[in-house]
């Protein structure tokens, strides 16, 4: 995990392992900022959809329970609504190191879509 300092907050970027470890642990809520079309046709399991048009940080829960990361496809938009909600207020934020690219060159785990019938089907990638 690489940590950035912004004023007296803390600006974490994760890789997609330490991501899905936490996941998995039910640690952290991860939330896709991506396009509703982008999630529909590949995600994350467990990941919440909250599309960055529509994202307000001022409106996000707390992080009393489950700390928040943030993906995207790239890490591009995760990475400006994370910093976003520093602006906001939050005093620790995270988002994932190269968004669900990263995540599928990592070869972890995802919900894709079956080009056959259209119908989402868990994708395990195989390690080379």
């Amino acid at each position: 995990m690489k940590t950035e300092a912004v004023g007296t907050a803390t600006f974490e970027t994760w890789t997609p392992e330490e991501a899905q470890e936490a996941l998995k642990k039910n640690e952290i809520v991860l939330i896709d900022v991506r396009t509703p079309q982008e999630y529909m046709f590949e995600h994350i399991d467990g990941a919440l959809l909250l599309p960055m048009s529509f994202f307000r940080a001022d409106k996000l829960p707390g992080q009393s329970d489950k700390r928040i990361v943030f993906h995207c496809g790239s890490g591009v938009r995760s990475e400006k609504v994370a910093r976003a909600c520093i602006e906001a207020g939050f005093d620790r934020i995270a988002h994932i190191e190269g968004g669900m690219a990263g995540w599928k060159k990592a070869k972890l785990p995802y919900i894709g879509t079956n080009m056959a019938t259209g119908a989402p089907q868990e994708v395990l990638p195989k390690a080379d």
